[in-house]
């Protein structure tokens, strides 16, 4: 079983003699995604990556296929609710513990004057986190993944379409997706988001986007949080860039403390900027008009 490819237009091919197309990733590579700024997904350049370790390969990539597709066009409804009630959409990812809910806690109480806005909060379990942002003026719901095969790891577009029935699109001017916490997978699924920013934490540690570069290379911004520890960690903040410049060379950032408050209005202003470069786009949406 060879290497198998997905291209531009959808189709796939496996490669018989993988040496001959000069690939020398292990076994079980991860996914790449899609050039940023293209629509995201499956069907625009997703690379299937090495399944030879399975025997079932070509069910497989069918399997992954179908997913993905399906996901894409849920995707696609989703971000045609958000067009018609003039919704901007922000997909927030990270690691677990790197400060999302904290900053979400800092952006509400600093935004909500300003912007209506909605929270979709995933989590495998509990309602933790969705209770801490609870009070400060947000529209808030909430989706367990627990009921996966071990609890999924990412939101996707069905679980978000599930989400967004329970909030007043009418009533909202932003709607930010505090995505379920990991590296990898759901910086792979499109769920109709207008941008994408990730929360990185310096304890982290430099290499994270050389290790996770499916996610970093995603984003429309990184948040590098937690500066407020710098002068007590081995962290070489330089290095840090220099390696997020080596993935994603146009990426914008925003050093902040979501426990301090440095930086969290800058962050505000980014949303701010977002919200409305979307509603201008919007206005033309055939869906809003």
């Amino acid at each position: 079983m060879g290497r198998f490819h997905r291209h531009d237009d959808g189709t796939t091919h496996e490669h018989a003699d993988e040496q001959s197309h000069g690939h020398d990733e292990p076994s079980g590579s991860a996914v790449h995604p899609p050039d940023h700024g293209q629509a995201r997904g499956p069907s625009k350049g997703r690379e299937l990556g090495d399944h030879s370790g399975y025997r079932t390969g070509g069910e497989r990539i069918d399997v992954l296929e179908r997913i993905f597709d399906e996901n894409d066009r849920t995707a696609d409804a989703n971000r045609s609710d958000f067009a018609e009630h003039g919704v901007c959409t922000i997909n927030l990812m990270s690691s677990p513990g790197a400060g999302k809910t904290t900053l979400l806690r800092e952006t509400l109480l600093r935004i909500s004057g300003t912007a209506r806005m909605g929270i979709i909060e995933g989590d495998i379990e509990t309602s933790l986190d969705a209770d801490r942002l609870a009070g400060l003026g947000a529209e808030i719901t909430l989706i367990n993944t627990g009921n996966g095969f071990g609890g999924e790891c990412h939101l996707d577009a069905p679980m978000v379409r599930s989400a967004v029935k329970r909030l007043p699109l009418d009533d909202l001017d932003v709607v930010l997706i505090e995505n379920v916490g990991n590296l990898v997978c759901p910086a792979e699924f499109d769920v109709g988001e207008h941008a994408r920013a990730m929360i990185y934490s310096i304890t982290e540690g430099e290499e994270k986007p050389l290790k996770y570069p499916v996610m970093f290379r995603s984003v429309d911004l990184v948040v590098i949080n937690k500066i407020d520890l710098l002068p007590h960690l081995d962290f070489d903040l330089g290095l840090f860039r220099a390696n997020l410049r080596q993935i994603n060379p146009h990426v914008a950032t925003i050093e902040v403390s979501a426990r301090t408050g440095d930086g969290v209005d800058e962050w505000c202003r980014w949303i701010t900027d977002t919200w409305t470069g979307a509603t201008a786009s919007l206005a033309g949406h055939p869906a809003h008009r």
